[in-house]
């Protein structure tokens, strides 16, 4: 099993080369290693609260919208929100369906000088598969991470 460090210094690397303005990227099973072995790691569910509740959430993750339900439009609050609950010397390990929010998330989070901000790449659905459906490409789902529904 990786360390610490080398699961922080495989997904800087993976950052430098996707040239990412954040921290790094990060696999569904390295988040999931971090929050087992750092306590301090937060990972932070950007998805909305209604595909948290139908969909399914993370056990111990932390939720801020990126965008709101209904109606998708940006939370205007994320920052505040998001501030209120995470520290910035936080490992922030960022989560959303298929990694796009996240993305989001973490470049508003770096340029506020969140300098420890991680995407997880696949996000929890994962990418689609030929037929158009999500998990069973990719993900934390896919990747028989700890999950809970409804």
């Amino acid at each position: 099993m990786p360390s610490a460090p080398e699961i922080l210094a495989a997904a800087q690397q993976r950052g430098q080369e996707l040239k990412l303005p954040y921290a790094g990227a990060l696999l569904p099973a390295e988040a999931h290693e971090l929050m087992q072995i750092l306590p301090e790691a937060r990972l932070v569910d950007v998805r909305t609260r209604a595909e948290l509740e139908w969909v399914g959430r993370i056990p111990g993750s932390i939720s801020v919208e990126w965008n709101t339900w209904p109606g998708g439009g940006r939370n205007l609050d994320f920052i505040a929100e998001f501030e209120a609950l995470v520290g910035k010397s936080a490992i922030i390990m960022l989560l959303c369906r298929s990694a796009v929010r996240s993305h989001h998330a973490a470049i508003a989070l770096s340029r506020l000088e969140y300098a420890q901000a991680y995407n997880i790449l696949q996000g929890f659905e994962g990418d689609k598969d030929p037929g158009g459906q999500r998990n069973r490409l990719g993900g934390w789902r896919a990747a028989g991470l700890p999950w809970k529904q409804g």
